[in-house]
């Protein structure tokens, strides 16, 4: 469903929409250079870099201590091995991850509330299609 009062896209030789050329920058360009984007876009790479590699090598953990460690890996606990307790405990990593990426997100909501109330408080905040 198309919006009624939509303003038409500007169109490149490429066929990627284009800002229009008012030599006012556009809605993107002042997010963009707003303080709290920036500490958005801090804040999401001081928690997303960190995590992704903590669940990288946790994952390669595994196959690399089954391959050089075979002898420790296949201990027993009960009817399993470590090896299959290891690779059950990964699930566990991710939804510890999940989990604190969810928590990590309210305050990406927050960054993103402050952004959105500075647009709608300038006095180019009321140009949003």
């Amino acid at each position: 469903m198309a919006q009624q009062n939509a303003r038409p896209v500007p169109i490149n030789e490429a066929g990627a929409a284009t800002a229009p050329a008012t030599g006012e920058p556009d809605l993107w360009d002042r997010v963009a250079a707003m303080d709290e984007f920036k500490l958005l876009l801090l804040a999401k790479v001081e928690f997303v870099v960190p995590a992704v590699i903590v669940f990288v090598v946790y994952y390669f953990l595994l196959p690399i201590s089954v391959g050089y460690f075979p002898q420790f890996m296949d201990k027993r606990v009960g009817p399993v091995n470590l090896a299959y307790l290891f690779a059950l405990s990964q699930f566990f990593v991710a939804w510890l991850i999940a989990y604190l990426y969810v928590r990590q997100a309210r305050k990406f909501d927050d960054f993103g509330k402050r952004i959105t109330n500075n647009l709608e408080d300038s006095p180019k905040g009321g140009d949003r299609p």
